[in-house]
């Protein structure tokens, strides 16, 4: 791993979150593997295309994401991500806010990184 690997992905880390708050989602799209695997901390999964669809529809409304991350490793062309996701959003109507330990998996695919996989978990206070 490289520095520059790992401050690359802290920026593709920033631009993923701001682009689902300002609900950007060619941005996040962009960002993401077509065979996104993205994990909700109750445990629903979610493809690219049925995430991007709740998140059209209004079904999940993004209004605030702190990301602190702790650790990038990057091995090959593989990145993980360990750090937290704090948000404020709306899901299914109603007001939540959460507080998640995560785990983000990114994959250089011919150059480019993509946002391959996400699982939160919920931290216990």
């Amino acid at each position: 791993m490289t520095a520059d690997d790992a401050n690359v992905i802290r920026e593709l880390e920033n631009r993923r979150f701001d682009a689902i708050v300002a609900r950007d989602f060619d941005t996040f799209a962009e960002l993401a593997h077509t065979s996104l695997a993205y994990t909700h901390s109750n445990g629903t999964l979610d493809t690219l295309e049925s995430y991007l669809e709740k998140c059209k529809s209004g079904y999940y409304v993004y209004h605030r994401i702190d990301h602190p991350i702790d650790t990038i490793t990057v091995v090959g062309d593989t990145a993980v991500v360990i750090g937290e996701m704090n948000a404020d959003l709306t899901a299914g109507g109603t007001r939540k806010k959460l507080a998640n330990s995560s785990l983000a998996v990114w994959t250089r695919v011919n150059g480019t990184w993509k946002f391959l996989a996400y699982q939160p978990t919920v931290k216990q206070v």
